[in-house]
């Protein structure tokens, strides 16, 4: 009894259900004209959008890095480095392990100096920043603004921007951040970075991937190098100060036996001078041998540690252009207004439904 109950109930609500989208199609079909008329809209919207909108042009940059482990064998030389205060075994450590290189590429600091770079565009120096500027149509924006009518920018001189330049630059940085640069790993195993810049300026994209690119990587270098490149100054420095110092005892030890040619076995006294020199000189070649061995050392470890960075896909013009086709955007908005008219309808509908019993009462 209980299961006859069940199936009728299933059957009653089955039954009501299928009558109410019946209802609902039959409604809709009432307004056909309606529907069609919004849909017609929809399709003109889309085609002006489509007439309207500006390519984007996408330029990609594909790199490799390779760290070489440094730090392997050198132990055996650890101690004598130690003798002039050098550690061979530092080096640029883990600052860019995991994704910290992709955040780098998304700081103030990489962008604005990428911003404020000159590149070559038919055949002149043009800023990237200034082309970022025409590219938004941003001084007709600024015409009517005495504060930015006359704001322009220089290239990297190491000057830091006035109030009004780093206000407009936080902008940018955050516009290129949000809606230009995308730098991603496709495969968090490899050593893959894509760099992808969006662009409606074919030559902006193109110019600001490539500097970008050459910026961050170098200062990556520069960075994981720091402290081999340091030690090695600092034992460049003291070996030419160690030969210096060997090259004037021997011309001192030389003058000696110039000006006393002929001593005088019975007095030792005026041999006391040259020998001193002749100490000096010896132990001045001793600590020049060390210091040479430990810089040969320390040039074998700057190059260990110099990560490889390959470019495998540079961008090249032309480069790839995104945009909606005009039938492609008149279909989206036939049917997105059709939609939306549909619901609305319905919508409509439910409500009269739900108020009519309280008009009835």
């Amino acid at each position: 009894m209980m299961d006859q109950n069940t199936r009728k109930r299933s059957e009653v609500s089955l039954r009501d259900i299928i009558l109410t989208v019946r209802s609902w199609f039959a409604y809709l079909l009432s307004f056909w004209m309606f529907i069609i008329g919004f849909g017609l809209l929809g399709g003109i919207l889309g085609y002006l959008y489509s007439s309207y909108q500006k390519k984007i042009y996408k330029s990609n940059l594909t790199f490799v890095v390779e760290e070489s482990n440094s730090g392997s064998g050198m132990g055996q030389y650890s101690g004598l480095a130690s003798m002039v205060g050098i550690d061979l075994n530092g080096s640029g450590g883990g600052i860019f392990q995991g994704d910290n290189l992709l955040e780098l590429y998304r700081s103030r600091t990489m962008i604005e100096k990428t911003l404020l770079s000159t590149v070559k565009v038919g055949g002149s120096d043009e800023l990237i920043i200034d082309r970022y500027i025409t590219m938004n149509n941003l001084r007709e924006t600024w015409m009517n603004q005495p504060s930015l009518k006359k704001l322009k920018f220089k290239a990297n001189t190491g000057e830091s921007l006035n109030r009004l330049q780093d206000s407009i630059m936080n902008s940018f940085v955050k516009d290129i951040n949000n809606n230009i640069l995308t730098v991603t790993k496709p495969d968090k195993k490899l050593s893959i970075i894509n760099v992808e810049v969006n662009a409606k300026d074919e030559l902006f994209a193109l110019n600001f991937t490539n500097q970008i690119v050459a910026n961050v990587n170098e200062f990556y270098v520069q960075t994981k190098t720091k402290k081999s490149s340091d030690n090695l100054n600092i034992l460049q420095h003291q070996t030419d100060s160690i030969r210096q110092r060997l090259n004037y005892a021997i011309g001192s030890v030389a003058l000696s036996a110039d000006m006393n040619p002929n001593p005088n076995a019975a007095r030792q006294i005026l041999r006391v001078p040259s020998q001193r020199r002749q100490v000096d000189a010896e132990a001045n070649k001793a600590i020049l041998m060390e210091l040479v061995k430990n810089l040969e050392i320390s040039k074998i470890n700057l190059r260990k540690e110099m990560p490889l960075i390959q470019v495998i896909d540079a961008p090249r013009m032309p480069l790839e252009s995104q945009k909606v086709g005009m039938i492609t955007a008149s279909t989206l908005g036939f049917l997105i207004l059709s939609v939306i008219c549909s619901i609305f309808l319905l919508c409509r509908l439910m409500f009269k439904n739900i108020m009519s019993p309280i008009d009835n009462g």
